[in-house]
């Protein structure tokens, strides 16, 4: 079974975080590539370790990813 998830990916010192916002998982990586490549792993292992509960009650179905427009200064 595959399930589509989201990546939100930023730079962070010298590296790149990856996050998950569907299961609140992430991982780090020195590039782009190398954090999504280890969220990924993290992803598949949070899914193959977690409990049904533990998925069942962390994971959201309805996550938006846009921008917003604000006045600074």
């Amino acid at each position: 079974m595959f399930r589509k998830l989201t990546a939100i990916i930023e730079k962070e010192g010298d590296g790149y975080v990856a996050l998950c916002p569907e299961v609140d998982v992430a991982s780090q990586g020195e590039t782009v590539g190398k954090a999504r490549m280890n969220l990924k792993e993290a992803l598949e292992l949070f899914f193959e370790m977690a409990s049904p509960e533990e998925i069942k009650s962390r994971l959201h179905d309805e996550v938006y990813v846009t921008h917003v427009e604000i006045a600074v200064g």
